[in-house]
């Protein structure tokens, strides 16, 4: 295929993105619609949005008040659906308030590291050169080391802290990010109708606004959506560790910690705050997983 002429994809490459942009989208949300696996994840985490969200008023009881006479009380007792915890707190109310916590911790960071890594990544990968050099090769210093272990570090070093914990999480994911904005951005960059606008005499912010950025965004966004569920499950085990959230506030991971004593009394109340993880991580793994295969063109 020749691609020696410049007329023709001067004129008709830099336009082919905004023409099929909208008719791409339209698809992506067509092929998600016939997916139920994941329309049914997504309709479970809004419904668990909208619980913690109105958690002041469905809420049964305050999340802080503590009866030690109604102690450990099991799923299903009189007035309390969910049981009570170790310091006789509804478990219903501390699930629903905590979900805040997790919720926070889970989608921050990640929102922030989108951000910051999509926009280091995006100029490394389109300027190239000594600019990318410095980026990947500072990236490639924070790969040397576990994620956990790392966020761990940060943690440990910052101090206790549900903003602390958020810092360590943002610091560990901006380099993941970073690296696929980089590489998509890369790939994008050497595309025949980027070539086409910068004959054309486009500027780099012209091309990066209009060619780039409509093209890249995609996949950055589903990638970082998978690390929602990462970020939560490592925001928890810090909680569990004493260096994300701290008593008496309610969180899922903290949660978990405080009721281990009461693993062989009740084990199923110590299996609830574990389950919200669980269940919340995996549909938004599979919610990552419904939109990567909706904005796969070749499916």
């Amino acid at each position: 295929m020749s691609m020696t002429s410049t007329a023709v994809p001067a004129t008709l490459a830099p336009a082919a993105p905004p023409r099929s942009y909208s008719g791409y989208w339209q698809g992506v949300w067509r092929r998600l619609r016939r997916d139920p696996t994941t329309l049914f994840c997504g309709i479970v985490l809004i419904l668990m949005l909208l619980a913690i969200l109105l958690a002041p008023w469905i809420a049964p009881a305050d999340p802080y008040a503590t009866s030690m006479i109604r102690r450990l009380k099991p799923v299903g007792f009189n007035g309390h659906l969910l049981g009570t915890d170790e310091l006789g707190r509804d478990m219903l109310t501390r699930l629903l308030y905590g979900g805040r916590y997790s919720w926070f911790l889970g989608i921050t960071p990640v929102v922030i590291a989108f951000v910051v890594g999509g926009a280091l990544g995006v100029a490394a990968g389109f300027a190239g050169g000594w600019l990318n050099m410095l980026i990947m090769r500072a990236t490639d210093v924070f790969y040397a080391f576990p994620s956990v272990l790392l966020a761990v570090a940060i943690s440990g070093a910052l101090g206790a802290g549900i903003f602390n914990a958020m810092l360590s999480l943002t610091l560990v994911f901006i380099p993941q990010i970073i690296r696929v904005a980089e590489t998509t951005t890369t790939a994008v960059r050497n595309l025949d109708y980027v070539e086409s606008a910068r004959a054309s005499g486009a500027s780099s912010l012209t091309i990066v606004r209009v060619h780039i950025l409509p093209n890249v965004l995609g996949p950055i966004f589903v990638y970082a959506t998978g690390l929602i569920s990462v970020s939560m499950i490592v925001a928890s085990g810090l909680s569990f560790l004493g260096l994300g959230t701290r008593p008496p506030e309610p969180e899922w991971g903290l949660m978990l910690n405080t009721l281990r004593s009461a693993i062989y009394t009740q084990p199923l109340l110590t299996m609830l705050p574990g389950f919200c993880i669980f269940a919340t991580s995996l549909c938004f793994n599979l919610v990552s997983d419904g939109l990567r295969s909706a904005m796969d063109v070749r499916g």
